[in-house]
């Protein structure tokens, strides 16, 4: 099969992109209010009324760019077949391909940071003779003006003006088994264990989540951005059922013994990825929520560090010293390039079974009452996830951001520790109750 799908644009893209002359109120109150319209009405200034076009231009923080309804390509190959009267196994090959993403972006903001043009970060501390060789400081390579030349040749020099445009991208490619049972001998199931790889160079534009940036860390190098999906999640293993537990013969001994439905829920999937960050304007671009850290190959796995400034004899800052050399991820210092990509960081997984127990009590031909009882999380298995167990969905962004950016930052004390930022997903049990007639 073959299928191209166009989605619509969100509504909040237009309404988080208001002019100032649309956005900005001016109130009068108090004394400003006697003689309102013989002494001018509202008078012109930067916050907000008769605005200039300077005046403009200096108050804008958004800009809209021409739009394009992002569409999906997606492709499919399956083969089914049955047997032993019962069964079917099902594999597929399923491949999409999203173009025209929307994404958010700052079109203005610019980086003089690169691999060769920024501060050395050292495993191990340096003679103050290197040191002293070195002539970079964070200060020589901040923004200077703070927006592109096109923007400032136009009067624009907000680095933090934000777009939300058609430039992003993804791809998946998954395959998908199912084995599946029809009802036959008191007794139905399905399992299904799905691979797949989603990759992508953008997945959140707003802020539902603390766990992906909404922008690239630089806008004018997307090809940087291109990693794991947050909504990839590399296996998916899952098994349901459901059987009828047989009435034995005899009334009352059916109405004891018969009537009961077992339906166990089994599912376990790779963590989410998340991104490492380092909490810090280390391209020095005006935008620090986005950069990531730098990766130590010889780095002991999910490990993280800090960094300290160096400086040379005169005092300046030219360099920074990882405190734990040992570390996969170490803070990028203002100035250092970060070299991580998004979304390296793995969670925990999913590994989690749910229990349905039903009774049905037959009161003559008509009245059928039925008692349920539902287990999620049977075996009451901690599980620290950003995500809910038997939903597809993410929770709303976590009230406790500050724990959040803590496990994603190197060198806290709760770095890559989801333990000490979500809840455990403690079992649930559910009774319930229903009447049938």
């Amino acid at each position: 099969g073959f299928g191209m799908a166009y989605d619509p644009l969100y509504d909040n893209i237009g309404t988080n992109s208001e002019p100032p002359q649309f956005a900005i109120n001016v109130d009068e109150t108090g004394s400003g209010v006697a003689n309102f319209l013989s002494k001018g009405g509202i008078t012109r200034d930067t916050s907000g009324g008769l605005l200039t076009a300077a005046d403009a231009r200096d108050a804008t923080g958004a800009h809209i760019p021409d739009q394009k309804l992002p569409y999906t390509l997606e492709w499919n190959l399956g083969v089914q077949h049955v047997f032993a009267k019962d069964f079917t196994f099902e594999t597929r090959y399923v491949g999409t391909r999203g173009v025209h993403l929307d994404m958010q972006t700052r079109p203005t903001s610019y980086t003089n940071v690169t691999p060769t043009n920024s501060l050395p970060t050292y495993l191990t501390k340096p003679s103050q003779a290197t040191l002293d060789a070195l002539t970079l400081t964070p200060d020589d390579l901040a923004a200077n003006p703070p927006s592109r030349p096109q923007y400032a040749a136009a009067g624009i020099f907000n680095p933090t003006l934000t777009e939300y445009a058609p430039r992003g991208n993804s791809s998946y490619n998954g395959l998908a088994t199912q084995l599946t049972k029809r009802y036959s001998k008191h007794l139905q199931f399905i399992g299904a264990w799905t691979w797949s790889h989603l990759i992508d160079d953008s997945t959140e534009e707003f802020f539902t989540t603390l766990l992906s940036p909404r922008r690239p860390q630089d806008s004018q190098n997307l090809r940087a951005e291109r990693g794991n999906s947050a909504l990839d999640h590399r296996h998916r293993i899952t098994f349901s059922a459901v059987y009828e537990v047989p009435s034995p013969a005899g009334r009352a001994l059916r109405e004891i013994a018969g009537g009961w439905s077992v339906a166990p829920i089994y599912t376990w999937e790779s963590p989410e990825w998340v991104t490492a960050l380092s909490q810090t304007d280390s391209n020095e671009n005006y935008d620090p929520f986005s950069d990531r850290t730098i990766v130590n190959p010889a780095g002991a796995a999910g490990t993280g560090s800090d960094v300290t400034p160096l400086t040379n004899s005169k005092g300046d800052t030219i360099a920074y010293l990882a405190l734990n050399p040992n570390a996969r991820y170490i803070v990028a210092g203002p100035g250092a390039y970060a070299d991580g990509g998004r979304n390296t960081l793995a969670g925990r997984p999913i590994n989690n079974v749910d229990l349905n127990i039903l009774k049905d009590i037959h009161a003559g031909e008509k009245l059928r009452l039925q008692f349920s009882a539902q287990f999620f999380n049977l075996f009451n298995h901690p599980q620290f996830v950003p995500a809910f167990l038997n939903r597809v969905d993410n929770p709303a962004v976590p009230n406790n951001s500050g724990a959040v950016f803590n496990y994603l930052t190197p060198g806290t004390a709760t770095f890559n520790n989801p333990e000490a930022v979500f809840g455990s997903n403690p079992r649930s049990i559910h009774l319930a109750l229903k009447l049938f007639f």
